[in-house]
């Protein structure tokens, strides 16, 4: 090679150097702008913020997210929990401070995020839930708050998530995740978990192309996929038995049986999920039935609360759901519903035989806990297991009597909240998790949205809000038609019942932060 040629390459070389160095300097110029306006913004809203009492605040002791086998084991009686652990539960109990102010502090949103699959993390299994009074707590007895939504799908034939017909899967799940929802409600026909059981997998239905990474997977695994991508993300997962069949309008039936499923088959179904997921902490409840119901004149063929073993009879039937999943899992929550009515002179109707409907308190399906105060749920060693979950909504789903009035956030709790439910929870009873919430943001539902947002605020209740779809006819959801663009005013609603610290939202799982505006439940109790 020439001399000329060597000087002519070793000029190009210098060159492509500098201008290398050119460009690096500037993208840590960038980068380091960036954060400065980030850390200004930040410090902007904390000075806009500085009297909100919506922050979360105080200290807790020093909690180690590692928890060994014995620790669970011990704690899977509500007895273990000791003097101390009670005094922890006030010492730890960083939202115990909050007001009734509607700001969240200054938690941002974050949206600036490359959307894609996350790599999976290991199931793990030190983040079971236990009960305690009234709270729900991690076994090392710190208080915790599901703050989450509903996303419907599996219960309605479409054997995924509804939305997937236009929006992208990955994308959703860490949307709600950077959104600070930490948990999802997700319901399920007992139809389709027994079709998986027996090896059937119904077809999926999505966007192939939006959704090219589901193209090969069935239903299950499409489920399972789901499960790896809410554990990467920090979320925790609620399976609800929405309906005994698979049908968009399932849920309408009375029972958690039908003449194509029967009460076997429902048990069969819980005992399979249990069974399968128990080493996964992902899953982290079961919510035993949706809305059971029915009116005085239908008979058996409407639910009812009491001490029989009769195949209608709620309570007996929660109970047995109740032992048949934490037989197979010992370490989930069972979440208990209400039903629709419940006699008035329990003495004289305490079977339900009358047909007159004078002589029945009537709530919400699924609304109705009166029953709890006469024939508590009783699952014996597993009764630190057990949540309490009514429904409850506005006006614009249907007008009840309490609604008729000029009506405020003390007639509500007189009229309807406190003697269907909401005593259990001063009763320190067991806790309660609002599992359906929610509706349109205009009026006549806003008012009573409010108040429902106040009460929920102001005792820390549990909540998956109702709900994410958008084509949730009677109360709209979170995301607006094309299951992608978010309802911002709803958001901003729902947003001061989110757990957070003041400024990153709160997640349930010890090591993995929710979301990227997130942090572990580990990193708020070290």
């Amino acid at each position: 090679m020439s001399k000329t040629i060597k000087i002519f390459i070793f000029i190009q070389i210098v060159i492509i150097v500098f201008l290398l160095g050119i460009i690096v300097d500037r993208k840590v110029l960038n980068n380091s702008n960036i954060e400065k306006n980030i850390s200004s913004e930040q410090n902007d809203n904390s000075h806009m913020n500085n009297n909100s009492k919506d922050n979360f605040d105080g200290r807790s002791n020093d909690n180690s997210s590692n928890q060994s086998n014995n620790t669970i084991n011990n704690l899977n009686s509500s007895d273990n929990l000791d003097e101390s652990q009670d005094d922890k539960l006030s010492e730890n109990s960083k939202f115990n401070d909050i007001k009734n102010n509607d700001s969240s502090g200054v938690v941002l949103s974050n949206r600036e995020v490359n959307y894609g699959a996350l790599d999976v993390p290991d199931p793990s299994t030190d983040d079971w839930l236990f009960t305690k009074d009234n709270k729900i707590i991690d076994s090392n007895g710190n208080e915790v708050w599901l703050t989450g939504i509903n996303w419907f799908g599996y219960n309605t034939g479409t054997n995924t998530f509804d939305g997937l017909w236009a929006s992208d899967l990955n994308t959703s799940i860490q949307e709600i995740a950077n959104h600070g929802f930490n948990v999802i409600r997700v319901p399920f026909s007992a139809e389709l978990i027994n079709q998986w059981k027996n090896g059937e997998y119904p077809n999926a239905n999505f966007n192939q192309a939006t959704n090219d990474y589901l193209v090969g997977m069935d239903s299950l695994q499409i489920f399972e996929y789901v499960i790896g991508q809410c554990r990467a993300n920090g979320l925790k997962l609620i399976i609800d038995i929405h309906s005994a069949q698979t049908d968009a309008s399932g849920h309408m039936i009375n029972l958690w049986y039908t003449d194509k499923v029967s009460v076997k088959e429902y048990y069969s179904a819980l005992e399979w999920m249990a069974d399968r997921y128990k080493n996964d902490d992902t899953i982290i409840a079961y919510d035993l039935k949706n809305e059971p119901h029915g009116k005085p004149n239908e008979g058996d063929k409407a639910a009812k609360w009491d001490s029989s073993k009769d195949d209608n009879n709620w309570k007996y039937v929660a109970e047995c759901a109740a032992n048949t999943v934490l037989s197979a899992n010992p370490n989930v929550l069972v979440l208990v519903e209400g039903i629709e009515i419940y006699p008035i002179d329990i003495k004289n109707n305490s079977n339900f035989t009358s047909i007159d409907e004078k002589d029945y308190y009537f709530n919400w399906w699924g609304g109705n806990l009166r029953g709890v105060k006469d024939n508590p749920i009783d699952i014996g060693k597993y009764q630190n297991k057990l949540v309490y979950s009514p429904h409850d909504y506005g006006p614009t789903v249907y007008e009840q009597p309490w609604f008729k009035k000029d009506y405020n956030f003390d007639s509500l709790m007189d009229d309807c909240w406190r003697d269907n439910w909401f005593f259990i929870y001063e009763d320190k009873t067991a806790p309660l998790l609002i599992g359906e919430w929610g509706g349109f943001m205009k009026e006549p539902n806003l008012t009573w949205m409010t108040y429902m947002r106040q009460l929920i605020k102001e005792n820390k209740l549990n909540h998956t809000f109702w709900c994410f779809n958008a084509n949730s006819g009677d109360t709209g959801g979170m995301v607006l038609d094309d299951f992608t663009t978010w309802d911002e005013e709803k958001y901003e609603f729902v947003k001061p019942v989110l757990w957070n610290n003041g400024t990153k939202f709160i997640g349930l799982d010890h090591e993995i932060p929710l979301g990227v505006n997130g942090i572990s439940l580990g990193e708020f109790y070290k």
